[in-house]
């Protein structure tokens, strides 16, 4: 492997921003020490700033981001808290995937947080995506809680019932472990894209908020 100099990758990563058209990197500086980027300076937005994040770590080379970006709106786009809040209320009500009733939000500075239960991972992720974008949210926290209304032997069961139900896997060769919410995987499957495929249908599962893949590809 080709050793980047500092210097040059610090060139590459400012090339990467500027050809994003999503992102304004204007006001965003760049510093590279030992192949770890640091990113600091202010963005408008939460999308800006992943964005940038993003764009810095496709760059060959980056051994790791450190992102350090400020959100700073202009100023006719302030907003309150209070208006923030009801934005983010919109955006959870208005997403099909969101079980709005049982979330819970607080706004402060900017900062939301999301509390309350859910019975899907997906439904979790729906929340953050319905309002991480909104204008005025800095940043979030997602403490959104999964709780199942089935039991830890239903969860495995309905994993394993997913797993003989896909072709391309072979369910015998995969073991599950179920423990609560969290989910363990064991065995060998014959290529990545099978290995990919159980991750996906153990975290379809109700109740499940982590699954771990220790599955071992064997061509």
């Amino acid at each position: 492997m080709i050793k980047i100099d500092d210097s040059e990758l610090r060139r590459k990563v400012i090339a990467e921003l500027d050809w994003d058209p999503s992102i304004d990197n204007s006001a965003i500086g760049v510093a590279v020490k030992d192949g770890v980027v640091t990113l600091n300076g202010s963005v408008v937005n939460y999308s800006q700033k992943k964005n940038a994040e993003r764009a810095a770590k496709h760059v060959a080379g980056v051994k790791a981001v450190a992102e350090d970006l400020k959100i700073k709106l202009p100023g006719t786009a302030e907003r309150s808290d209070a208006d923030i809040a009801q934005s983010v209320l919109g955006g959870l009500r208005f997403n099909v995937d969101v079980p709005h009733e049982r979330i819970q939000v607080t706004v402060e500075n900017g900062w939301v947080t999301l509390d309350g239960d859910v019975e899907w991972q997906y439904q979790k992720t729906a929340a953050e995506n319905a309002i991480k974008y909104l204008m005025g949210v800095k940043g979030f926290t997602n403490t959104i809680r999964i709780k199942p209304r089935v039991s830890t032997a239903d969860v495995k069961a309905k994993i394993e019932s997913a797993f003989a139900r896909r072709a391309q896997l072979d369910a015998n060769q995969i073991k599950v472990e179920s423990t609560e919410s969290k989910v363990t995987l064991r065995g060998s499957v014959h290529s990545w894209d099978e290995k990919e495929q159980a991750e996906q249908a153990a975290w379809a599962a109700p109740g499940v908020s982590n699954v771990e893949n220790y599955v071992i590809v064997n061509p």
